[in-house]
């Protein structure tokens, strides 16, 4: 079963193209979702995030207040690389876990930060959804009723796209003038294709 990574910057619609995956059959693992999942889940990550960020970011119901933890990372560098070094391998085991149940040709993971914490090491092959930033920034705004200003500084946390372009196997243009079904489509063909090499 080949894996497949995808992803995007913020505003990309790299989910948007998930979901055509998802009507084609193709399982999707939403790598930022298990990460939130995670950190009110695992014990041992729970426990960690308690030591190194203080115990009150917890209710009683260890459910853990997300803008809380947003505000203390940041724009803490340091601290924003704690945090993924605690995330990062709980979530890696999600996806282990979940790559198992699955009966599929292929199966695709999408993650924001898939360059970024070097878990498209594990892909097969890698897509990038490609957005011009402008379009990109637009989207956010409307979807987030946030100003340009917030969205381009988290735009400046995320790897640039010309470097993520550069490691990607393959670039879905998502412009909004190309069509993103043939893309989609185009790339369901070789997956199979390559799933059935594979096999053989």
């Amino acid at each position: 079963m080949l894996k497949i990574g995808i992803t995007g910057g913020i505003g990309s619609g790299k989910t948007t193209v998930c979901k055509v995956f998802e009507i084609l059959k193709i399982p999707v693992f939403y790598a930022d979702d298990a990460a939130k999942s995670v950190m009110n889940k695992d014990p041992h990550l729970i426990d960690a995030i308690k030591r190194e960020f203080g115990s009150e970011l917890y209710s009683e119901e260890e459910i853990l207040d997300r803008k809380a933890l947003a505000k203390l990372v940041f724009n803490n560098s340091q601290a924003l690389e704690k945090l993924n070094s605690l995330v990062h391998p709980a979530a890696i085991q999600a996806f282990e876990d979940w790559s198992k149940e699955q009966d599929s040709p292929y199966i695709i993971k999408e993650a924001a930060i898939l360059f970024e914490s070097g878990s498209y090491k594990d892909c097969d092959f890698t897509i990038l959804v490609y957005t011009p930033e402008n379009l990109r920034i637009k989207r956010v705004m409307k979807r987030d009723n946030t100003t340009e200003a917030e969205v381009r500084a988290r735009i400046d946390k995320q790897m640039p796209e010309d470097k993520k372009r550069e490691l990607s196997d393959f670039v879905i243009e998502n412009d909004g003038s190309t069509a993103l079904l043939p893309q989609v489509l185009s790339l369901h063909g070789y997956f199979l294709s390559r799933s059935k090499l594979n096999k053989s």
